[in-house]
């Protein structure tokens, strides 16, 4: 994919309520203005990437994109599962989020086990991934040193700020 790495920052938004409750793993949403901007290259999927929740430390993440296939949305999402333990949900504050590479597409599952345990090996995946030196250089990129009170709700993509 030709745009990867892409960085994107939006508000926090409440998404579909399944992430902590079914599924234990808690996600940040995306607003449609920041899902609609992706390039025509970002396909459906899941990714894997730094992400940081206001002006704080960047962390390493997952991201599904698409329609969720076990749930039959009919809307397309971005979620994004923040690896780190935080105390309390950050609805209303921004996210700002480097994809830098592919795990697998989107797929249906036949139980919610099934989709929890491919979960799970995202996010184990995505941990490996991100301890390579190509990719740790990327969570020290402008674009985290950025503060977010001068571009909120902007899409970063395509230069480095």
């Amino acid at each position: 994919m030709r745009s990867l790495p892409y960085f994107c920052r939006g508000k926090v938004i409440r998404g579909f309520g399944r992430g902590s409750k079914e599924l234990g793993i808690p996600t940040a949403n995306f607003p449609e203005s920041v899902v609609d901007s992706l390039p025509a290259d970002i396909s459906t999927g899941i990714y894997y990437g730094w992400a940081r929740v206001n002006n704080g430390d960047i962390h390493k993440m997952v991201m599904s994109i698409g329609w969720n296939p076990y749930y039959k949305n009919t809307k397309k999402s971005m979620e994004t599962h923040v690896i780190y333990n935080f105390k309390e949900d950050f609805y209303g504050q921004i996210l700002s989020v480097a994809m830098v590479g592919y795990i697998r597409p989107e797929k249906g599952f036949q139980s919610l086990d099934e989709l929890i345990s491919a979960i799970q090996s995202d996010v184990e995946e995505a941990k490996r991934k991100l301890d390579l030196p190509e990719h740790l250089k990327l969570k020290e990129d402008n674009f985290f040193k950025t503060s977010i009170s001068t571009t909120p709700n902007q899409i970063m993509n395509g230069h480095r700020l």
